[in-house]
């Protein structure tokens, strides 16, 4: 064990004990008339969400008086109201101190009060309880600070006989993003805009007037590749805002997947950039500043030759702008955030750029190139065709999250097998109306045409009632295949087959003899959330799901109440008592005491004899949750056959 991991793991439980800490003082009012003082002091960047929130989002602040009678409104500090980037709605909430004050009456020495809660960062919620005693006489006290994974219990029903203990002090990165993955799609995406008719004109008259009006030629390579670099620079430098981005609000670039208005947003903008392309009009920049940047290029140093660059990248905007557009999109709801976007950035720039560095050192070759006509053209409205293609999937991604059930899987493919016919048509010569002058489809293009078709009787498997046909070169681009018109029987996360206790679960292992996947989560969880509409939707970590585990969801926030011979009494370190009265208390219970951990999401991988498989995992990115789900389970097979007897003390 590495001893700064150690350092780390001791921070984070300490950090999640000490969140919010309370403090109270009653002071008399009147006969048996109190006001309570509450002061709550929280940890930086965490909310504590306030008493009244709407249906949906995270539980509010609830004050349990047991032996006092509340009078009157909850007055205090006024919370924050806004948009909640988290929960992706309006909430109201506290940071940093908040103070609540209730008027109570009771005949008692001391007043008895349980507060319940939820507070949250960017990356993972805590779910509390506190109990206080308040004196009458006016003196302060402090909530115990409990340590909430240091707890005896008289009834071990709750304590696993683990093994493999020390992977719960291992280490699982949480951030595993290439960013060669966007470097090559901006790459591909440079090379299609040299190939519309903004650009590809513009390559032979460039490298010719470097050469032609060069001293040498040793000065025209050395000019042609200072424009080179320039296009690169350029594009690279438009990325770097989104950095700033990142660092102000990292919550920003984290939502943008799951939030539906912007969803929608990105839907029109790639409905715009498609009608561009089908060339019902051009998007353009200003014309100033073309002309400004025009003016600036016509110095003769490699201030000049850099202005040239700038007015390449302005006035092929009508071409490249929609391309650009999809690769900061496709960058932005990426795990790599702004780092991703600079790699895609720095892939287009470079495709953009390579025909004139390249040309400057063999200049013969341009004599080679096919000449400008209507095949520019036709490359353009198949673009068109891609950006709707592409539109479909954030429309797709707004109704999965809000569940209007308007793109079910069939739904989206049969739209995009229409949008690729239309597309074959026009290649084989149709849709006249969308070519600049009428034309006969050249032997590339019919291929092109003939390949487009058999791509469509491709994706025609995937509107059958087979979920055996799960289209798997098109891995996580539809929706998953349990987002379908046809029907199926579940209330588990995703129509998955779970379970919500974990001695049901534990014997459907056993008799099954498959791991056991953990799922520590709850009902106002939104990274649990996020995680089960993000990564559980991808097709291959579903399948995985489904056929390889047996899933266990335990909801560490469900108050429902537990029967009276269910409900136990546990002992903290301190030596202060706890009755656990619903199944929440029950589950966050079970998880500190096994897994030394209180928050979630939290999973883990383990054999019904209690052998943990790998290290536990919290809210991560999809390339490392996959491959942590994939270690578990290949290390499962090796222990085969499960062993029935499952540990318990």
């Amino acid at each position: 064990m590495k001893p700064l991991y150690l350092f780390l793991l001791v921070a984070q439980c300490l950090w999640a004990q000490n969140t919010v800490q309370w403090s109270a003082q009653a002071r008399q009012s009147d006969t048996n008339t109190y006001d309570v003082v509450l002061s709550a002091t929280i940890a930086e960047n965490w909310k504590l969400y306030s008493t009244d929130l709407p249906e949906g989002g995270p539980l509010p602040t609830l004050l349990k008086w047991e032996n006092a009678t509340a009078v009157g409104e909850l007055q205090g500090t006024t919370p924050k109201s806004g948009f909640d980037p988290i929960f992706e709605m309006e909430l109201s909430y506290f940071t940093n101190k908040a103070t609540l004050v209730q008027a109570v009456q009771t005949e008692q020495k001391e007043i008895r009060l349980t507060i319940e809660y939820q507070a949250c960062d960017d990356a993972v919620c805590i779910f509390r309880e506190e109990n206080l005693v308040i004196p009458t006489d006016g003196s302060l006290v402090n909530a115990t600070d409990r340590d909430l994974t240091d707890i005896e219990i008289k009834d071990n029903s709750l304590v696993l006989d683990l093994k493999n203990t020390d992977l719960l002090e291992a280490s699982v990165s949480t951030k595993n993003s290439s960013w060669w993955g966007i470097f090559v799609l901006g790459l591909l995406g440079g090379f299609l805009a040299l190939l519309t008719p903004c650009v590809f004109p513009l390559i032979p008259l460039t490298v010719s007037y470097f050469s032609k009006s060069s001293g040498s030629r040793s000065e025209g390579i050395r000019r042609s590749l200072a424009y080179t670099f320039s296009i690169i620079g350029i594009y690279v430098l438009l990325s770097l805002p989104f950095h700033f981005l990142d660092q102000l609000r990292p919550e920003v670039l984290n939502s943008i997947a799951t939030n539906v208005v912007l969803n929608l947003v990105f839907f029109a903008v790639f409905l715009l950039f498609a009608l561009s392309f089908f060339g019902l009009f051009d998007l353009t920049l200003p014309t100033s500043w073309t002309s400004k940047s025009d003016e600036a290029s016509s110095k003769s140093n490699y201030v000049g030759i850099f202005f040239m660059a700038v007015t390449l990248a302005l006035v092929s905007f009508s071409c490249t702008g929609p391309i650009l557009g999809s690769l900061l999109v496709g960058s932005l709801t990426a795990d790599g955030g702004a780092m991703q976007l600079t790699a895609g950035m720095l892939g287009f720039g470079t495709a953009l750029a390579f025909p004139f560095g390249f040309l400057s050192f063999f200049p013969n070759i341009l004599s080679k190139l096919p000449k400008s006509g209507g095949w520019l053209h036709n490359v353009k409205v198949s673009l068109g065709f891609i950006e709707l293609a592409l539109a479909l999937k954030f429309l797709s991604n707004a109704d999965m999250v809000q569940s209007w059930g308007l793109m079910p899987r069939e739904i989206f493919i049969g739209i995009w097998m229409l949008l690729l016919l239309l597309w074959a048509v026009f290649l084989l010569g149709g849709l006249s109306f969308l070519h600049a002058k009428p034309k006969k489809s050249g032997t590339l293009q019919k291929v092109l045409g003939v390949g487009v078709l058999v791509f469509v009787g491709y994706l025609a498997q995937g509107i059958l009632p087979n979920q055996n046909t799960p289209l798997r070169a098109l891995s996580g681009f539809p929706p998953p295949t349990f987002y379908s018109v046809y029907q199926t029987d579940s209330d588990c996360p995703l129509g998955l087959d779970c379970f919500k206790d974990f001695e049901s679960g534990k014997a459907a292992a056993i008799a099954q003899q498959k791991p056991i996947l953990l799922d520590f989560t709850g009902w106002a969880c939104v990274n649990c959330r996020k995680v089960e509409e993000n990564i559980w939707t991808q097709p291959e970590v579903f399948e995985l799901l489904r056929d390889e585990v047996v899933l266990i969801s335990l909801y560490v926030d469900d108050r429902t109440p537990l029967a009276e011979a269910d409900q136990q009494t546990i002992t903290y370190a301190d030596g202060s008592n706890r009755t656990l009265n619903t199944v929440g208390q029950k589950w966050s219970t079970f998880q500190a005491l096994n897994f030394k951990s209180v928050s979630q999401p939290y999973y883990v991988l383990m054999l019904p004899d209690g052998t943990l498989l790998n290290p536990p995992i919290q809210y991560t990115d999809k390339a490392t949750y996959l491959a942590w789900l994939k270690e578990g389970i290949a290390a499962s097979t090796s222990r085969q056959p499960l062993i029935p007897a499952f540990g318990l003390k």
